[in-house]
């Protein structure tokens, strides 16, 4: 259960490969405009060094964070393509727009999903 205070961001992230090399990825972090209602799901807890947003959180944690992205449920899609004896593949993995509370402590973060599928 997360504290009355705790903020709400909507998270989207995508790595695209092309033939075994990344070829680009981004994860975008905004704060929600209004309340996200739904069903709390998966939860993660992130070491603090003092920061109140979460791109800050993020970016000192990326690994543990997308590893939690993906425990949630990445999308993927492959395509391969094969010319002239030449196979071609590109792979996506993507998180589509998804709703986070997150609850900063001085020490650690605590950072939950919202399931929002059916509301």
């Amino acid at each position: 259960m997360l504290a009355l205070e705790a903020k709400e961001y909507l998270v989207s992230y995508r790595v695209v490969v092309k033939d075994s090399y990344l070829y680009n990825d981004y994860l975008k972090i905004s704060k929600a405009m209004s309340g996200c209602s739904g069903v709390e799901s998966q939860t993660i807890h992130l070491k603090n060094n003092g920061f109140d947003d979460l791109k800050q959180l993020v970016n000192e944690n990326l690994w543990e964070f997308v590893t939690y992205l993906d425990r949630i449920g990445l999308h993927v899609k492959s395509y391969d393509k094969t010319t002239n004896l030449t196979n071609k593949n590109t792979t996506i993995l993507e998180l589509r727009t998804h709703c986070f509370k997150v609850d900063f402590n001085d020490t650690f973060a605590t950072i939950t999903a919202i399931n929002t599928e059916g509301f």
